[in-house]
């Protein structure tokens, strides 16, 4: 805004105005590989209340006193497996920024509009991205968590971040935070479609499509998380926009940490135990997830595999996450032009 306008007193700092920003957030990325960024990494993760609900008092020796101390170098070497050699960085980090850039670009018939991206842990922090919005003339922000369930260690913590930053700032920005879309009719579709890409490009049929979810733990779900819920029709919907039999699919979770119980049936036994009954063709899908990332590429592409093929199985296909193609995009962008109405 050029402060020399006749509305504008002399003198007036210059003062950005006008815009609305489109703040895309997904969970997380290391910097590197290595023991401290890998550390750096798990410990903001892992001290996430949302995430690890236990006593602090109970968890924080745990945490610092052993996890801290053997985890990174696990994780790190599973992270290295899948790293995007090219950019040097997460394959997560590569799809969000994709991502962004591809909305930016599908935004330009609304010339307000700035769209940029963040990470709930790691980098570019929600702060960061939130400061940079604001400082271009963002008035108003749609905070967009990259999840089509909702579930508070995923979702909630993504929000309650943004608006811890917001309570250091002064002059705050409005802002709008995207609900869940599990059953977003565009959602169904895109995942249906990316379903029977895959599919075309092999020449067997799975005698079963496996749907992966992140999972929770069961006492989250009973404190009232939706998360199950929401899983449940994403899978319920997929199937039936697919027209498979109840019997040739199903909803499983995957990625359970710690001793606690988690939503059931677990992904790696579910591997087994499909095997053992005889199944010797299957396809693997993480609609949850709306980039691949280490939980897809690592734990289901490859170790998943390896545990079917081990049980007796012979055929495992890994279906891609929507990621940055054409289906993915068409669903948040048809996620973010209905939040934006009355802002644009």
């Amino acid at each position: 805004m050029d402060a020399t306008a006749p509305h504008i007193p002399p003198g007036h700092p210059q003062v950005k105005f006008g815009k609305v920003g489109v703040l895309l957030v997904n969970l997380g990325t290391p910097d590197g590989t290595d023991y401290w960024p890998m550390r750096r990494y798990l410990a903001e993760f892992l001290s996430d209340k949302r995430v690890i609900e236990w006593s602090r008092l109970y968890w924080y020796p745990i945490l610092y006193g052993i996890v801290l101390n053997k985890r990174p170098q696990k994780v790190g070497k599973a992270y290295e497996e899948i790293w995007n050699k090219d950019l040097n960085e997460s394959y997560l980090r590569t799809y969000t920024r994709n991502q962004a850039e591809l909305m930016a670009a599908s935004m330009k018939d609304l010339p307000n509009v700035v769209v940029d991206w963040g990470m709930r842990y790691g980098n570019p922090s929600i702060a960061s991205k939130i400061d940079e919005l604001y400082a271009q003339g963002c008035e108003k922000i749609l905070l967009f968590p990259l999840y089509p369930q909702y579930a508070a260690s995923t979702t909630a913590t993504v929000n309650d971040k943004a608006f811890e930053h917001l309570m250091t700032m002064r002059w705050q920005p409005a802002l709008r935070t995207v609900p869940r879309y599990h059953d977003d009719p565009t959602y169904i579709d895109s995942l249906a479609v990316s379903v029977e890409k895959a599919l075309a490009k092999i020449d067997w049929e799975p005698e079963m499509l496996v749907a992966s979810f992140h999972g929770i733990p069961q006492s989250y779900f009973k404190k009232g998380d939706p998360y199950h819920c929401h899983c449940q029709k994403t899978g319920r919907l997929l199937r039936e926009r697919l027209g498979l039999p109840k019997e040739k699919f199903m909803v499983t979770f995957q990625s359970r940490f710690g001793p606690e119980e988690w939503l059931q049936p677990y992904t790696d036994k579910t591997m087994e135990k499909l095997a053992s009954e005889g199944v010797k063709r299957i396809a693997v899908m993480n609609p949850g997830f709306v980039s691949d990332c280490l939980e897809t590429l690592e734990e289901i592409a490859g170790e998943a595999a390896e545990i079917f093929e081990h049980a007796g199985g012979e055929k495992f296909l890994h279906i891609p996450c929507l990621n940055d193609s054409p289906e993915g995009m068409r669903v948040l962008e048809t996620v973010v032009r209905r939040e934006l109405q009355g802002w644009v």
